[in-house]
């Protein structure tokens, strides 16, 4: 994820944002997640960590202009037209430890409806393994998103789409970080959080 501050705030570097508020789009989202993670992998204290809510991205961009928030995390492709026209500075990046993004589903609506859920994820499956063949999928993301062909092509050759459950030892990697950092108060067995369909 980059790593975001107010084209003219004074910070220049990662260490300048330890103590800072962080922007964030909502309690449990991406960027505070994300926040926590950058400053354990900078040894901040976690505990003392700022957040400002401020939902959406015309959000963060007002919160950091007047001094709301300090800084803001979020995908770095996504926010690099506001870094390119002078609206952000994109002080540093933080990888993600695991996953980015998974279909997820209440027990009780895939009890119910399990033959959806598996036609919904045959779509998704089939579209992801030949997403990077599409004819001109640069030129459609690049103006799709207001992004530059360039950028685009670098996040095609970075992105990756698995088919596939998470297995076993990712989830409990994950639970484990999640619980290191408080973010959860108790790990789940494997199988109370993900399961087949086929």
């Amino acid at each position: 994820w980059g790593i975001h501050v107010d084209a003219k705030a004074s910070y220049s570097k990662l260490k300048d944002l330890d103590g800072k508020k962080a922007a964030i789009s909502r309690l449990g989202s991406g960027s505070h997640l994300m926040s926590i993670i950058n400053a354990k992998n900078q040894n901040w204290d976690t505990t003392t960590l700022a957040f400002e809510i401020v939902n959406t991205l015309d959000g963060v961009v007002d919160a950091l202009k007047h001094g709301k928030a300090d800084y803001f995390m979020w995908e770095r492709f996504m926010t690099k037209p506001l870094v390119d026209n002078g609206t952000f500075k994109h002080l540093a990046n933080c990888p993600t430890p695991w996953p980015c993004f998974v279909i997820a589903v209440r027990t009780s609506f895939l009890e119910k409806n399990a033959p959806i859920v598996a036609q919904i994820l045959e779509i998704i499956n089939n579209t992801t393994i030949e997403f990077k063949i599409i004819p001109s999928i640069d030129k459609t993301l690049a103006h799709r998103y207001n992004q530059k062909i360039e950028d685009i092509k670098e996040w095609l050759s970075k992105t990756q789409w698995s088919q596939e459950n998470l297995d076993e030892k990712t989830v409990n990697k994950i639970q484990n970080q999640l619980l290191d950092l408080k973010i959860i108060d108790k790990k789940m067995a494997y199988p109370q959080i993900v399961t087949s369909l086929e």
